[in-house]
C-alpha cells in the first residue's frame, strides 16, 4: 500500500516542506530502493516480493516523480538537494542508515548516500555519473526522445500498443531487454509516469555538469551492470570500479538498462548479497 509523508529541509530560502510518496512492506533490516529519471517505484515491483522476504522494504518515488509532486519552489533537482531530502526522508520514516539499491539516477543518488555514510550499505544498478561527455550527450538525448514520445501519445494509442509484446517493445525497448515480459498495465503506468513527470526537465539540466569521482571506503558497495544496457553501456561499469576499487563489479547477463523486469531473480540476489 502507499503512503505519504511530509518534512521538512533546510535551504538557502529557510525550511521548505517535502512531501513524498513511498511504499513499505517486509521485516527485517530496511532496504531503500530508488528507482531512475522519469520512471516511478514500481519498477522495482518484480522484485519487491523476494527482497521482502528478508528485508522491510521502502520503494519511494523520488521528488518530482511518480506520485510525489516535485520539490518547493526554491529548491532544484540536483543532487545537493535530492541527497539531503532522501537523509529527510529516512529520517521521517525513522529509518537509522538503511541498506540502499538505485538504479541509473537512483543508483547516483544510492552512491552518494554511501560517500555520505548515511547508508550501510549501497547497490548500485546501471548508476549514472561514470559516463564520457559523448556518452552522457547520447544518453540525454534518448532520454528526451522518450519523454516526448511518452508526452504526445494519446492515452488509446499507448493501452492498444501495450496489448501486444510489439507494442511493448515499442514503447520500452530502450531500458528493458525483455519488454515483452512486462505487463500491460505496467507499461501504461510508466508510459504516463514519463509523460507527467514534474521534475524531469529540472533533474536532466542538473544532470549536465554530473561525474561521479570519488571513492567511498569503509561501505560495501555493489555496482550492477546489464550487458544489454542501451542506455548507459556497460563499460561505464568498468569506470566505476577504478574510481571505487573495493566495490564488487556484478555482471547482469541479458539484462537491459532496467534489470529488475529482465530477471528479478538475479537482481534481487545481487542487492541482497550486496546488503549482507
Amino acid at each position: 500500500m502507499s503512503a505519504t509523508v511530509s518534512f521538512s529541509i533546510p535551504s538557502a530560502h529557510g525550511p521548505r516542506t517535502v512531501t513524498m510518496s513511498y511504499a513499505r512492506v517486509g521485516t527485517g533490516e530496511p532496504l531503500l530502493l530508488l528507482h531512475g529519471i522519469g520512471h516511478h517505484r514500481q519498477a522495482w515491483d518484480p522484485v519487491v516480493h523476494i527482497l521482502a522476504a528478508e528485508r522491510e522494504v521502502i520503494a519511494v518515488d523520488l521528488p518530482g516523480f511518480g506520485e510525489s509532486p516535485a520539490l518547493p519552489d526554491g529548491l532544484t533537482h540536483d543532487l545537493g538537494t535530492v541527497v539531503p531530502t532522501l537523509g529527510g526522508l529516512c529520517e521521517a520514516l525513522e529509518i537509522e542508515r538503511p541498506h540502499v539499491a538505485g538504479n541509473s539516477l537512483g543508483g547516483l543518488l544510492a552512491l552518494e548516500l554511501g560517500r555520505e555514510k548515511l547508508v550501510r550499505s549501497v547497490t548500485a544498478i546501471s548508476p549514472a555519473g561514470f559516463w564520457s561527455p559523448v556518452e552522457r550527450r547520447y544518453a540525454f538525448g534518448v532520454l528526451l526522445a522518450m519523454r516526448q514520445g511518452a508526452r504526445r501519445l494519446p492515452l488509446p494509442v499507448i493501452e492498444r500498443l501495450s496489448r501486444s509484446a510489439a507494442g511493448r517493445a515499442a514503447l520500452t525497448s530502450t531500458i528493458y531487454a525483455r519488454p515483452g515480459r512486462r505487463s500491460p498495465e505496467a507499461v501504461v503506468a510508466e508510459t504516463l509516469a514519463l509523460a507527467r513527470a514534474e521534475g524531469f526537465a529540472d533533474t536532466l539540466r542538473a544532470g549536465t555538469g554530473v561525474q561521479f569521482t570519488d571513492d567511498i571506503p569503509g561501505l560495501p558497495v555493489t555496482v550492477a551492470w546489464g550487458t544489454r544496457d542501451r542506455l548507459l553501456v556497460r563499460r561505464q561499469g568498468i569506470r566505476a570500479k577504478h574510481i571505487i576499487p573495493q566495490a564488487r563489479l556484478v555482471r547482469l547477463p541479458g539484462c537491459g538498462h532496467v534489470p529488475m523486469n529482465d530477471d528479478p531473480a538475479l537482481v534481487a540476489r545481487v542487492i541482497l548479497d550486496g546488503s549482507r
